[in-house]
């Protein structure tokens, strides 16, 4: 398998690190969505977030925050999103578990296209009910 955040971490490709430990590795995104976007990966292969280690999980967890803050306060934005992509139905297109930072400000005129939608009358309890049941 030819994955390029794989290659990124074998240094094989390269890419401008923002941070690095023994699990988890950041850089800039080469497409930003604005200037500093980064991307925050697992340095083991996971394909998605259901796939991750809860350990592994919570360094990548620990290591988005931490970046956030710094991409808030350093680049003056005015915000920030916290993407995660899983599966091609919702945008993915490296299929190595990947966080997108995305630094947000007031003109940056990027927009998510929400097709938002109604539950009709006991829709809403049918779909927590089916969810509730595998929970507990």
């Amino acid at each position: 398998m030819d994955c390029i955040f794989c290659n990124i971490v074998n240094h094989t490709e390269q890419a401008e690190v923002l941070f690095e430990s023994d699990k988890v590795l950041a850089f800039l995104d080469i497409n930003p969505v604005n200037f500093g976007h980064a991307l925050v990966i697992t340095k083991n292969h996971y394909p998605d977030f259901l796939t991750v280690p809860k350990d592994e999980l919570d360094q990548v967890v620990n290591t988005v925050q931490a970046i956030s803050d710094v991409i808030k306060h350093k680049l003056n934005s005015d915000g920030f999103n916290i993407v995660i992509n899983n599966g091609t139905a919702a945008g993915q297109t490296v299929p190595h578990f990947h966080f997108h930072i995305i630094p947000r400000f007031h003109n940056d005129d990027f927009r998510f296209k929400l097709n938002l939608k109604k539950y009709s009358d006991n829709l809403m309890k049918e779909y927590a009910d089916k969810i509730r049941a595998e929970l507990k």
